[in-house]
């Protein structure tokens, strides 16, 4: 039996050339003729952008990233701001733990490295909350070091160029090789354009091949089926958890909330007081206080690893001042609070 040929190395020159015309114009990035013409990234901004970008939408990201720059334009400033505060521009993002790791990580820049933003990959992996992707990441683009930057877009890029017929997950090794073979002294922005490849041409549901400048040695275009790749892994199924949520008002109409432990999914965030999420469904739940409870209906919000369904009550409290351990904020005042969408849902349906 015949040995499969070695797959093609990456064509870095034909990348580059197809990402000097074709680069996406995004507030935190350098473009390839500003970047020539020696205009330098800030690696404060590569990272910030680069954390808010982990599981979130390019589209999402550019109004948080334009507010956290206008309020914390420096990683000491960011460093300086209150957690509370960080939280609440944060909210509606997701993944609560990547702000609490952004704060600590611009403390621990101003404690270790006088507030110098370091770019190399060695010095991004010793901070708090910063991983290999996010290091990689942050020293190529900003640093031009020649080290493989792989996220999910490149995954499928080279998914498909490979031909992989394991799931890519089954196949990181090989993957980062094949990238770090191929980087070449302008490694930033070949870490984006690889991006970009995989955001417009190489993308989820499309490959446009003919218009790819890895095309002539991609063995998934040669297949004439590339799109299926990449291999997808089985999913277990999501598992769904129940519980409720009260929202208290007193006699002027504020709400109380309170904020959630120290540690643990939401940790920190505020919320709305509410029972635990159990497997089992509870018809009637131990209400924080007897009081007439009105019952809204039932919210779902989506976790990465549950499906949440939240019954929906409200009352008045007859004694607010027994209510000591939160806080009552005016329903005008809630958009500063920060609050994650699976409790704005819940407030949404009490006071719709």
């Amino acid at each position: 039996m015949k040995a499969a040929a070695p797959p093609s190395p990456i064509d870095s020159a034909a990348v580059l050339a197809w990402y000097d015309r074709h680069a996406r114009d995004l507030p935190w990035r350098v473009g390839p003729a500003d970047r020539a013409a020696g205009v330098e990234p800030d690696p404060y901004r590569v990272w910030l952008s680069e954390v808010m970008l982990q599981q979130t939408t390019v589209a999402t990201v550019r109004g948080y990233y334009a507010r956290f720059l206008a309020l914390w334009p420096t990683v000491a400033a960011l460093a300086a701001a209150p957690l509370d505060a960080v939280l609440v521009e944060w909210a509606g993002l997701g993944y609560y733990a990547r702000a609490r790791n952004l704060h600590a990580c611009a403390q621990a820049v101003v404690e270790r490295f006088g507030g110098v933003f370091p770019a190399s990959s060695t010095a991004l992996l010793s901070l708090p909350g910063v991983g290999p992707y996010t290091a990689a990441a942050v020293a190529a683009i900003a640093g031009d070091e020649r080290v493989a930057v792989v996220d999910g877009n490149v995954d499928r890029v080279l998914a498909r160029y490979l031909a992989l017929d394991v799931p890519v997950r089954d196949a990181k090794d090989e993957v980062r090789a094949a990238v770090q073979a191929a980087v070449p002294s302008r490694a930033g922005d070949f870490a984006q354009a690889l991006m970009d490849l995989g955001a417009t041409i190489c993308a989820p549901r499309q490959a446009l091949c003919m218009l790819c400048p890895l095309q002539p040695g991609c063995r998934g275009a040669l297949t004439g089926e590339p799109l299926a790749y990449p291999v997808k892994p089985e999913k277990p199924e999501r598992p769904t958890r129940y519980g409720h949520a009260f929202v208290i008002r007193d006699l002027s109409g504020d709400i109380y909330l309170q904020k959630r432990q120290e540690k643990g999914l939401l940790a920190q965030m505020t919320e709305v007081p509410g029972s635990d999420w159990t497997p089992a469904e509870t018809a009637r739940p131990a209400f924080p206080f007897v009081a007439g409870w009105r019952k809204h209906g039932r919210i779902i919000h989506v976790f990465t690893h549950f499906r949440l369904e939240l019954d929906v009550w409200s009352a008045t409290a007859p004694d607010p001042g027994s209510l000591d351990s939160g806080w009552w904020a005016a329903p005008d005042e809630l958009d500063a609070e920060a609050l994650p969408t699976v409790f704005r849902k819940a407030l949404a349906a009490a006071l719709g």
